[in-house]
């Protein structure tokens, strides 16, 4: 995997969670207590041997440069290759941004300069534990032009992954068919958005669009390509999430309370890395109840938390009930306040006797800073 860089391509639309990317890209929205959801595919590739890892940001970027740093806590601070974050040459107007093609080609100098002869490019929105050897030898070994990553979903997933575009293969594993707008094929593979390829293809891909004036890589890279390219299919087995909406993020973090589904997300095949910071352990009062959550570091619970998830530095005060919840860094629930579905983003006050309830089907959001 020496000769592999990863791409992993931030340029999604930031609507898609709502408040929750009002500040921040979706690569850096919060998960997990302590984690941010770039962190499963980038330790997925240092997992996987690869250390040449490229960024490509968009618009809203300060947080994910913070957290990412220069790399060194998933060990890609180094004198070679390592960790690139990679800004548009420009801020897009409004309309002027087309697509993540657009945004390689004004990096085009960066994969010429690179060693490797394979990349393997992701999404930044997946929440998965992968390790790419396997699908990267499949590759080799197939002749395939590209690989695609797909998931096969049972028919009681399917309301999860209704936003994903869907893809159909032959019994060989050769894909035939590719939806650029989810709902035209009938099929139960969903796209990973994660696609193996020599370097060389992908600049060409590139340059030949930019020449086109085409922007997207999905649509314009692969499915017209479909007939003229080798496109095979690789089937991952493992746990999948695709964060596309709020009702998305909401379900796959409470599965995260499910023991089976949190041991295989952060330790199978391998650990899941994140920005390491130096707080106490959470303080439990005498009053505190907690059952079946997720609690971080340097937290203060003084009332009840039931089924829900807390990220560093929240404060519960006495009488407070957390049910079926996420509460991100460092907020304060006040005295005898009642939250239940609900997403409280950072740095939020709830002040005492409030009560903020939502439903499991559309959970309640609170944007970051809010005062109620």
């Amino acid at each position: 995997m020496k000769n592999v860089m990863g791409i992993i391509n931030v340029s999604r639309r930031d609507e898609l969670l709502k408040d929750l990317t009002s500040l921040r890209c979706i690569a850096s929205v919060p998960f997990g207590g302590r984690y941010r959801l770039i962190d499963f595919v980038l330790s997925g590739m240092v997992n996987s041997g690869i250390y040449n890892v490229g960024v490509f940001t968009l618009n809203k970027y300060r947080s994910l440069m913070d957290h990412l740093g220069f790399g060194k806590e998933w060990d890609l601070n180094r004198k070679r290759d390592g960790l690139f974050i990679l800004p548009p040459p420009i801020h897009y107007p409004f309309g002027y941004y087309r697509g993540d093609l657009q945004n390689f080609f004004s990096h085009i100098d960066y994969f010429h300069r690179s060693t490797q002869e394979y990349v393997i490019i992701t999404g930044s929105n997946i929440v998965c534990n992968i390790n790419f050897n396997e699908a990267f030898q499949a590759h080799q070994e197939s002749g395939a032009d590209i690989t695609v990553l797909y998931k096969e979903i049972a028919e009681q997933e399917e309301k999860n992954f209704e936003q994903c575009r869907r893809i159909v293969t032959g019994d060989d594993g050769q894909v035939l068919d590719m939806e650029d707008k989810p709902g035209r094929l009938k099929s139960n593979k969903v796209l990973m958005e994660m696609f193996i390829m020599k370097k060389s293809l992908f600049i060409e891909i590139i340059e030949n669009s930019n020449k086109m004036e085409y922007s997207n890589l999905i649509r314009d890279g692969l499915i017209q390509n479909v007939n003229r390219l080798n496109i095979f299919g690789f089937h991952y087995a493992g746990y999948l999430g695709i964060i596309n909406s709020v009702k998305n993020f909401y379900k796959h973090s409470m599965d995260l309370l499910k023991r089976e589904v949190w041991q295989e997300l952060f330790y199978k095949p391998g650990l899941i890395y994140t920005k390491v910071k130096d707080e106490p352990p959470t303080k439990y009062l005498e009053q505190a109840r907690v059952t079946n959550s997720l609690i971080s570091n340097g937290c203060l619970i003084e009332g009840r938390v039931e089924n829900s998830i807390l990220s560093r530095g929240v404060k519960v005060h006495r009488g407070a009930c957390i049910t079926n919840s996420i509460v991100m860094q460092r907020n304060e629930i006040g005295k005898n306040a009642r939250i239940e579905n609900t997403i409280l983003d950072k740095e939020a006050l709830v002040s005492e006797g409030k009560e903020l309830i939502g439903t499991p089907g559309q959970p309640l959001l609170m944007g970051k800073k809010s005062i109620t």
